[in-house]
């Protein structure tokens, strides 16, 4: 550990930058159940939390573990849980009521190899489309996708900021290489952080209507014994808070989808390279995103004019990033560790405009620089 004039530098796996940061952004309240490879994460809050006066839960399953942060958040803590794909599997329908009664928390899925028990130590990109479309109906969440300890340090603060912004459950998703990745995290002050809290009522309680959204689309939230009557419930609702009929439940869906949909270019983070003058871009997240970007400069050094764009987030898509990138090659390649998944939103919302071609890999293993610069001659041709 290094101290510097304006933080700290320490040598960190990625789970353990998550803690750090989901710490640093007041997350106060830890619910789980053990999985590799997201131990270390449940390991270092049970350690951590109750010396902040916190309070670390370890429920009898993931079920249990995801429907009791919305009785945390409900009650005014920030809250997180951390998991794996078998794991992420039995939280889906926890997944919707979080996203129907509009409650902020964080969930970690460190992607391992899967169906079912899969590859308990071996990392993958299987669950991308699980995060968006788990559970069931039409509701909007957000997802995240850091490829270094560092931007698993920065992207929990962010989770946990979009969550209280926006009101919805935000997905970190990474992988069991950034987990237990041990690299250089830079720690800010305190001060330094951004931190968003919550939105409150601004109006007495009896004139509080617990579900009217505000000129942002997203209502104000009391937290439980504060004097606010809120029903919180998993039926479609109106904004009183009763069953809605057919035309106020089309509007609440709409406006469940629309505050995370509309607000995309607030939301969206990507990180590029080398794309002025592409004739050929790299897409990629997570821990691929790093041997694509070595990949993408041995390229360049070989003379070949690709770039580089690296998605932080996945939900909502770079819809609007991807399409201008495509709107100037003539190919972009799409290296994931799964069998073809986010290549399909990619060929989305290009729509013909350049060619797109996969390249998954399976097996539980990442791909390497070379591997990718390969796939990159031969579609450079």
């Amino acid at each position: 550990m290094a101290a510097t004039a304006k933080g700290t530098v320490k040598i960190m796996q990625g789970n353990e930058a998550c803690v750090e940061a989901a710490l640093a952004a007041g997350c106060r309240f830890f619910t789980g159940y053990p999985i590799t490879p997201a131990s270390e994460i449940a390991e270092g809050m049970a350690r951590r939390l109750p010396p902040l006066g916190g309070v670390f839960v370890q429920m009898e399953d993931e079920i249990a573990s995801v429907v009791a942060l919305a009785g945390a958040s409900w009650g005014g803590w920030k809250a997180m849980t951390a998991t794996s794909g078998p794991g992420f599997c039995l939280m889906q329908e926890g997944i919707g009521l979080l996203a129907i009664t509009e409650t902020p928390c964080v969930i970690v899925n460190v992607q391992r190899g899967g169906p079912a028990s899969g590859q308990s130590t071996a990392p993958s990109q299987g669950d991308v489309f699980q995060a968006r479309y788990g559970s069931n109906g039409d509701y909007a969440v957000i997802a995240l996708a850091p490829s270094t300890s560092q931007e698993m340090f920065d992207l929990t603060v962010r989770a946990f900021n979009l969550a209280e912004r926006y009101r919805v459950p935000v997905i970190i998703l990474s992988d069991e290489i950034v987990a237990h990745t041990r690299e250089k995290v830079y720690i800010p002050p305190a001060e330094e952080l951004e931190i968003i809290n919550r939105k409150k009522p601004a109006v007495p309680p009896e004139k509080f209507v617990p579900w009217r959204p505000d000129a942002d689309g997203i209502p104000p939230m009391p937290a439980f014994n504060s004097g606010y009557k809120v029903p919180v419930l998993s039926q479609l609702h109106n904004e009183k808070g009763f069953r809605a009929d057919a035309k106020e439940g089309a509007a609440f869906i709409q406006r469940l989808n629309d505050k995370v949909e509309k607000n995309a270019d607030a939301i969206v983070e990507v990180e590029e390279a080398y794309l002025d003058d592409a004739e050929m871009a790299v897409i990629s997240y997570g821990a691929v995103a790093r041997s694509a970007l070595r990949a993408v400069k041995d390229a360049r050094e070989q003379g070949l004019k690709v770039g580089w764009l690296k998605l932080k987030t996945l939900w909502p898509f770079p819809a609007g990033q991807v399409r201008a990138i495509a709107g100037k090659v003539r190919k972009i390649l799409v290296p994931e560790m799964n069998i073809g998944r986010m290549v399909l939103e990619v060929e989305r919302v290009s729509g013909g405009l350049c060619e797109v071609k996969p390249l998954p890999k399976l097996g539980g293993r990442c791909h390497t620089p070379v591997e990718i610069l390969t796939a990159i001659k031969e579609a450079y041709r």
